[in-house]
Protein backbone atom coordinates (compact mmCIF):
# COMPACT_ATOMS: atom_id res chain seq x y z
CA UNK A 1 0.00 0.00 0.00
CA UNK A 2 0.90 3.36 -0.90
CA UNK A 3 0.18 6.76 1.02
CA UNK A 4 -1.35 9.79 -1.41
CA UNK A 5 1.93 11.57 -0.94
CA UNK A 6 3.62 8.74 -2.19
CA UNK A 7 1.95 7.90 -5.67
CA UNK A 8 2.14 11.43 -6.27
CA UNK A 9 5.79 11.37 -5.85
CA UNK A 10 5.79 8.04 -7.57
CA UNK A 11 3.38 9.12 -10.91
CA UNK A 12 4.31 13.16 -10.61
CA UNK A 13 -0.12 13.30 -10.17
CA UNK A 14 -0.35 16.25 -7.55
CA UNK A 15 -1.83 15.42 -4.24
CA UNK A 16 -4.78 17.55 -4.95
CA UNK A 17 -5.90 16.36 -8.37
CA UNK A 18 -5.78 12.38 -6.99
CA UNK A 19 -8.12 14.23 -3.93
CA UNK A 20 -10.34 15.06 -6.77
CA UNK A 21 -10.20 11.96 -8.46
CA UNK A 22 -11.80 10.73 -5.37
CA UNK A 23 -14.04 12.67 -4.98
CA UNK A 24 -15.78 12.28 -8.08
CA UNK A 25 -14.92 8.13 -7.90
CA UNK A 26 -12.61 7.87 -10.79
CA UNK A 27 -9.52 6.58 -8.52
CA UNK A 28 -11.16 6.14 -5.33
CA UNK A 29 -8.08 4.45 -2.72
CA UNK A 30 -8.38 0.90 -1.82
CA UNK A 31 -8.42 1.86 1.73
CA UNK A 32 -8.95 4.94 3.96
CA UNK A 33 -7.55 4.49 7.23
CA UNK A 34 -9.31 5.51 10.92
CA UNK A 35 -7.66 8.38 10.71
CA UNK A 36 -8.26 9.61 7.11
CA UNK A 37 -5.62 8.69 5.53
CA UNK A 38 -5.66 7.40 1.85
CA UNK A 39 -3.75 4.20 0.52
CA UNK A 40 -3.63 2.96 -3.05
CA UNK A 41 -2.84 -0.92 -3.86
CA UNK A 42 -1.17 -2.03 -7.26
CA UNK A 43 -4.83 -2.38 -8.78
CA UNK A 44 -5.30 1.40 -7.79
CA UNK A 45 -1.82 2.52 -9.72
CA UNK A 46 -2.71 -0.22 -12.65
CA UNK A 47 -5.92 2.22 -13.33
CA UNK A 48 -4.13 5.40 -12.48
CA UNK A 49 -2.32 4.15 -15.75
CA UNK A 50 -5.32 4.37 -17.67
CA UNK A 51 -6.18 7.30 -16.78
CA UNK A 52 -3.26 9.06 -17.11
CA UNK A 53 -3.15 7.70 -21.16
CA UNK A 54 -6.79 8.98 -21.82
CA UNK A 55 -5.99 12.53 -20.36
CA UNK A 56 -2.91 12.34 -22.59
CA UNK A 57 -5.87 11.64 -25.14
CA UNK A 58 -7.58 14.95 -24.12
CA UNK A 59 -10.62 12.78 -22.44
CA UNK A 60 -12.54 14.75 -19.52
CA UNK A 61 -12.65 12.98 -16.59
CA UNK A 62 -16.44 12.21 -17.09
CA UNK A 63 -15.73 10.39 -19.74
CA UNK A 64 -12.33 8.65 -18.62
CA UNK A 65 -14.88 7.24 -15.84
CA UNK A 66 -17.26 5.92 -18.06
CA UNK A 67 -15.09 4.17 -20.40
CA UNK A 68 -12.82 2.75 -17.58
CA UNK A 69 -15.96 1.29 -15.63
CA UNK A 70 -17.72 -0.25 -19.45
CA UNK A 71 -17.57 -3.94 -19.36
CA UNK A 72 -15.87 -4.12 -22.45
CA UNK A 73 -13.02 -2.18 -21.60
CA UNK A 74 -9.77 -4.02 -22.80
CA UNK A 75 -6.79 -2.80 -21.18
CA UNK A 76 -4.33 -4.42 -23.79
CA UNK A 77 -5.82 -2.22 -26.04
CA UNK A 78 -5.29 0.89 -24.49
CA UNK A 79 -1.73 0.11 -23.37
CA UNK A 80 -0.92 -0.58 -27.44
CA UNK A 81 -2.52 3.34 -27.45
CA UNK A 82 -0.26 4.24 -25.25
CA UNK A 83 2.57 2.99 -26.65
CA UNK A 84 1.95 4.00 -30.28
CA UNK A 85 0.98 7.50 -29.15
CA UNK A 86 4.37 7.70 -27.43
CA UNK A 87 6.69 5.99 -30.07
CA UNK A 88 4.74 9.50 -32.10
CA UNK A 89 5.86 11.42 -29.44
CA UNK A 90 9.39 10.75 -29.34
CA UNK A 91 9.52 11.24 -33.31
CA UNK A 92 8.32 14.09 -32.95
CA UNK A 93 10.93 15.03 -30.22
CA UNK A 94 14.04 13.55 -32.26
CA UNK A 95 13.02 15.53 -35.35
CA UNK A 96 13.03 19.09 -33.15
CA UNK A 97 16.32 17.59 -32.08
CA UNK A 98 17.79 17.53 -35.28
CA UNK A 99 16.46 20.50 -36.31
CA UNK A 100 17.70 22.44 -33.41
CA UNK A 101 21.00 21.23 -33.78
CA UNK A 102 20.83 21.94 -37.59
CA UNK A 103 19.98 25.79 -36.98
CA UNK A 104 22.61 25.53 -34.33
CA UNK A 105 25.85 24.86 -36.87
CA UNK A 106 24.26 26.39 -39.83
CA UNK A 107 21.41 29.03 -38.99
CA UNK A 108 18.08 29.69 -38.78
CA UNK A 109 18.07 31.69 -41.87
CA UNK A 110 19.62 29.02 -43.67
CA UNK A 111 17.54 25.98 -42.52
CA UNK A 112 13.94 27.64 -43.03
CA UNK A 113 12.41 23.92 -42.03
CA UNK A 114 9.46 23.69 -40.21
CA UNK A 115 8.73 20.20 -40.81
CA UNK A 116 9.91 19.20 -37.48
CA UNK A 117 7.14 21.48 -36.11
CA UNK A 118 4.04 19.51 -37.47
CA UNK A 119 2.29 17.42 -35.17
CA UNK A 120 -0.52 15.92 -37.47
CA UNK A 121 0.89 12.63 -36.93
CA UNK A 122 0.46 12.56 -33.34
CA UNK A 123 -3.48 14.64 -33.84
CA UNK A 124 -4.38 12.10 -35.75
CA UNK A 125 -3.33 9.17 -33.62
CA UNK A 126 -4.90 10.72 -30.96
CA UNK A 127 -7.82 11.49 -32.97
CA UNK A 128 -8.41 8.04 -33.85
CA UNK A 129 -8.00 6.33 -30.43
CA UNK A 130 -10.26 8.91 -29.29
CA UNK A 131 -12.85 7.85 -31.55
CA UNK A 132 -12.32 4.09 -30.80
CA UNK A 133 -12.53 4.82 -27.14
CA UNK A 134 -15.30 7.46 -27.29
CA UNK A 135 -17.79 6.05 -29.90
CA UNK A 136 -18.23 2.87 -27.81
CA UNK A 137 -21.19 2.00 -28.84
CA UNK A 138 -19.87 1.97 -32.88
CA UNK A 139 -16.47 0.66 -31.42
CA UNK A 140 -17.65 -2.51 -30.35
CA UNK A 141 -19.80 -3.05 -33.07
CA UNK A 142 -16.87 -2.70 -35.64
CA UNK A 143 -15.11 -5.58 -33.47
CA UNK A 144 -18.29 -7.94 -33.01
CA UNK A 145 -18.11 -7.75 -36.84
CA UNK A 146 -14.40 -8.05 -37.58
CA UNK A 147 -13.91 -11.01 -35.15
CA UNK A 148 -15.66 -13.14 -37.11
CA UNK A 149 -13.68 -12.44 -40.34
CA UNK A 150 -10.46 -13.99 -41.60
CA UNK A 151 -7.66 -12.07 -43.11
CA UNK A 152 -8.73 -12.82 -46.39
CA UNK A 153 -12.56 -11.18 -46.02
CA UNK A 154 -10.68 -7.82 -44.36
CA UNK A 155 -8.47 -7.67 -47.26
CA UNK A 156 -11.45 -7.93 -49.76
CA UNK A 157 -13.27 -5.28 -47.69
CA UNK A 158 -10.35 -2.71 -47.62
CA UNK A 159 -10.38 -3.30 -51.30
CA UNK A 160 -13.69 -2.80 -51.73
CA UNK A 161 -13.69 -0.12 -49.70
CA UNK A 162 -10.66 1.75 -51.82
CA UNK A 163 -12.36 1.10 -54.82
CA UNK A 164 -14.98 3.53 -53.59
CA UNK A 165 -12.40 6.22 -52.88
CA UNK A 166 -10.70 5.21 -56.99
CA UNK A 167 -14.54 5.72 -57.44
CA UNK A 168 -14.39 9.52 -56.12
CA UNK A 169 -11.60 10.12 -57.63
CA UNK A 170 -12.83 9.86 -61.04
CA UNK A 171 -15.56 12.43 -59.86
CA UNK A 172 -12.86 14.95 -58.51
CA UNK A 173 -14.12 17.16 -61.95
CA UNK A 174 -17.45 17.38 -60.91
CA UNK A 175 -19.25 19.54 -58.43
CA UNK A 176 -20.13 17.69 -54.81
CA UNK A 177 -23.86 18.73 -55.30
CA UNK A 178 -24.02 16.94 -58.55
CA UNK A 179 -26.93 13.40 -57.94
CA UNK A 180 -24.12 11.07 -58.97
CA UNK A 181 -21.65 12.18 -56.79
CA UNK A 182 -24.22 12.32 -53.92
CA UNK A 183 -25.34 8.78 -54.66
CA UNK A 184 -21.78 7.64 -53.90
CA UNK A 185 -21.75 9.11 -50.29
CA UNK A 186 -24.63 7.16 -49.84
CA UNK A 187 -22.66 3.76 -51.24
CA UNK A 188 -19.85 4.95 -48.88
CA UNK A 189 -22.45 5.13 -45.85
CA UNK A 190 -24.17 1.95 -46.99
CA UNK A 191 -20.75 -0.06 -46.92
CA UNK A 192 -19.24 1.27 -43.44
CA UNK A 193 -22.92 0.54 -42.06
CA UNK A 194 -22.77 -3.27 -43.70
CA UNK A 195 -19.11 -4.05 -42.80
CA UNK A 196 -18.20 -1.89 -39.66
CA UNK A 197 -20.70 -0.32 -37.49
CA UNK A 198 -24.23 2.01 -38.21
CA UNK A 199 -22.41 4.99 -39.89
CA UNK A 200 -25.26 7.99 -38.55
CA UNK A 201 -24.62 11.12 -40.46
CA UNK A 202 -22.59 12.67 -37.18
CA UNK A 203 -19.79 9.41 -37.86
CA UNK A 204 -19.70 10.40 -41.54
CA UNK A 205 -18.98 13.63 -40.90
CA UNK A 206 -16.40 12.80 -38.75
CA UNK A 207 -15.14 10.70 -41.08
CA UNK A 208 -15.03 13.14 -43.73
CA UNK A 209 -12.70 15.33 -41.52
CA UNK A 210 -9.95 12.39 -41.70
CA UNK A 211 -10.45 11.92 -44.71
CA UNK A 212 -9.22 15.72 -45.93
CA UNK A 213 -7.09 15.67 -42.60
CA UNK A 214 -4.26 15.81 -44.39
CA UNK A 215 -2.79 12.79 -42.46
CA UNK A 216 -1.55 9.18 -43.10
CA UNK A 217 -5.07 8.35 -44.08
CA UNK A 218 -5.24 11.28 -46.56
CA UNK A 219 -2.29 10.14 -48.05
CA UNK A 220 -3.34 6.57 -48.63
CA UNK A 221 -6.87 7.89 -50.28
CA UNK A 222 -4.98 10.80 -52.80
CA UNK A 223 -1.90 7.85 -53.68
CA UNK A 224 -4.84 5.61 -54.71
CA UNK A 225 -7.46 7.68 -56.58
CA UNK A 226 -5.43 11.13 -56.95
CA UNK A 227 -4.71 13.80 -55.34
CA UNK A 228 -7.21 16.09 -53.69
CA UNK A 229 -9.54 13.11 -53.58
CA UNK A 230 -9.80 13.01 -49.54
CA UNK A 231 -10.66 16.38 -49.50
CA UNK A 232 -13.40 16.05 -52.49
CA UNK A 233 -14.81 13.08 -50.27
CA UNK A 234 -15.32 15.30 -47.36
CA UNK A 235 -16.71 17.98 -49.47
CA UNK A 236 -19.18 15.63 -51.04
CA UNK A 237 -20.44 14.62 -47.12
CA UNK A 238 -21.05 18.14 -45.99
CA UNK A 239 -23.44 18.35 -48.99
CA UNK A 240 -24.75 15.16 -48.18
CA UNK A 241 -25.40 16.15 -44.47
CA UNK A 242 -26.96 19.90 -45.74
CA UNK A 243 -29.49 17.89 -47.70
CA UNK A 244 -30.56 16.03 -44.47
CA UNK A 245 -30.55 19.41 -42.77
CA UNK A 246 -28.12 17.53 -40.21
CA UNK A 247 -26.50 20.83 -38.47
CA UNK A 248 -22.46 21.12 -38.76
Amino acid sequence: MRTVKEVSKLTGVSVRALHHYDKIGLLVPAHTTEAGYRLYDEKSLERLQMILLFKELKFPLKEIKEILENPSFDRRKALDDQIQLLLLQKEHIENLIDLAKGIQMIGVKKLLDFEAFDTRKIDEYAKEAKARWGKTEAYREFEEKAKYRTPQEEQMISEDLMEIFREFGVMRGRQPEEEMVQAQVQKLKDFITKNFYQCTVEILIYLGGMYAGGGSMTDNIDRESGAGTGEFVEQAILVYAKNLNFPQ
